[in-house]
């Protein structure tokens, strides 16, 4: 019986599997139904009684299957409230009647860094409110600085141990360090008095500080606005350290002059974003690189503010112009990738062509300098974290290739780039900033041996550039949060 029974069930159930099958294969079906007939099905094995039928087995697949008809969308009634909006967005007033287009109101955009007007500019100090009789004893006392000659200096050339010994008794302190711009500094300059000491610091937002250490208050600290984008460069005048020139990305280069309380505009080009300037015979005459590839030569002595010359160099790029401290015809230009030499005789107005190239470099170059007093050494900056010094000793001909060392010059974006310059006082070395711990200035000389480093306590931060005294051991390192770090001869101290 129990035999006879299994047969008929497997007979029974044969032709509903079958049937369940063809199902399967001939059309989906929902994962729900799948799973209660799995269900179904496994109790259906595990059930063993005699009265299952075909029939029962038939109306329980047919109960699983899912509706051949898809849900059909309601209609919508007549009389049915759709969803409230407002009539002001319809534009429509209460009475039914469209109104008319408003009409778009001019959208007004401000320009983030407005050029400020042309003309002389006051020279009023931003923080000093109160202090106008101070600051113009300070106007005078700077005014009646006198120049440093060079006697000093090459005396001093001869002796690497003596400048070393130097360096060791540079030390920096709290009343050293000072805040003196809102933002990044992007230019340094040092005054060649031997009396005091007064730094200038150009800033990214368009500022220009003026801090005399002489003065041990925060009275000797003053904030102007003479441009309304990054100074780039800032120098003394070498004829007269009263007046300090300053070019500035906005298309303007300003002297600041002393004796008057004024910052006269020099020369202004709304068109060429300016980046550099040098002084060329005199202090009157002015060669000025754009960040475009062209070149101004402009002089002080001719009314107005244009350019006397304008020049287009091979460059596509120019950061920094320096000429040569003897041979005051030729200078020296950064580019993008390549350095290039000028005879300011040969310049065109299309199509210059340098006398010199140096193409040693592998990305771009954020400086270029002649050494300060022979113009035999050129020592360059490279973002490929390379330091070169090239023999400029011979114009006539290529600059061999002396030194190369190792610098970590990777500052990234929110750091001012480093610029290596040389010190006056031993032209043969040169200082540049340091990304390495604990913060630091290097000294370096022209073979590549490490001199000095100058450190300290008070020194946290990177000093991207630095400024040398000509004749005294001073050093004015920059940082890109508008802080000055100044490094003095522990006897330049006792002595103010």
């Amino acid at each position: 019986m129990k035999a006879f029974s299994s047969k008929a069930e497997s007979l029974l159930l044969g032709p509903s599997l079958g049937a369940y099958t063809e199902s399967i294969e001939l059309g989906p079906r929902s994962t729900s139904a799948s799973v209660a007939l799995s269900v179904d099905v496994g109790s259906s094995e595990e059930d063993s009684a005699p009265d299952l039928s075909a029939a029962r087995l038939r109306g329980m697949i047919k109960k699983s299957e899912p509706p051949e008809s898809k849900r059909k969308r309601p209609k919508k009634k007549e009389n049915e409230i759709g969803c409230r909006r407002s009539m002001r967005l319809l534009k429509v007033d209460p009475l039914g009647v469209s109104l008319p287009a408003s009409p778009t109101q001019p959208t007004l955009v401000e320009e983030e860094n407005p050029l400020l007007p042309p003309g002389p500019l006051e020279m009023i100090p931003e923080n000093q409110g109160d202090s106008s009789e101070l600051f113009k004893a300070s106007l005078k006392t700077w005014a009646e600085m006198s120049q440093t000659s060079n006697e000093k200096t090459k005396k001093e050339l001869s002796s690497i141990k003596g400048y070393k010994a130097n360096l060791r008794g540079m030390v920096i302190s709290e009343a050293t360090v000072r805040k003196v711009t809102s933002g990044a500094i992007t230019s340094v300059a040092l005054h060649p008095s031997e009396v005091r000491t007064l730094v200038a610091a150009g800033a990214k937002s368009g500022q220009v500080g003026l801090w005399d250490l002489t003065q041990q208050s925060e009275d000797g600290m003053y904030v102007f606005y003479p441009h309304s984008q990054p100074v780039s460069c800032l120098s003394f005048s070498p004829t007269n350290p009263a007046h300090l020139l300053s070019l500035s990305y906005d298309g303007t280069l300003r002297c600041g002059d002393f004796s008057s309380a004024v910052f006269e505009e020099v020369y202004r080009n709304e068109t060429n974003s300016l980046s550099s300037f040098d002084f060329l015979d005199d202090a009157s005459s002015l060669l000025v690189g754009h960040w475009d590839g062209h070149l101004s030569l402009v002089d002080r002595r001719t009314p107005g503010t244009s350019y006397e010359k304008f020049f287009n160099s091979s460059l596509e790029k120019i950061r920094t112009v320096h000429v040569h401290p003897l041979s005051r015809q030729y200078f020296i230009t950064a580019g993008l990738r390549d350095v290039h030499v000028y005879d300011a005789r040969c310049l065109k107005s299309k199509g210059s062509q340098p006398l010199i190239s140096l193409t040693e470099h592998s990305k771009s170059i954020a400086s270029a300098y002649f050494s300060p007093v022979t113009g035999n050494r050129v020592v360059t900056t490279c973002a490929d974290c390379k330091l070169r010094v090239f023999d400029s000793s011979s114009i006539s001909s290529q600059f061999p290739l002396l030194s190369t060392i190792r610098h970590n010059t990777f500052t990234g974006r929110w750091l001012t780039r480093f610029q290596a310059v040389w010190d006056p006082k031993q032209e043969d070395c040169f200082v540049v900033g340091s990304m390495a711990q604990p913060r630091r200035v290097e000294v370096f000389h022209e073979t590549g041996k490490n001199v000095h480093s100058l450190w300290g306590e008070c020194l946290v931060s990177v000093c991207s550039l630095s400024a040398v005294h000509p004749t005294r051991y001073i050093l004015a390192g920059g940082n890109s949060s508008g802080r000055l770090h100044v490094f003095m001869h522990q006897e330049t101290r006792v002595l103010e």
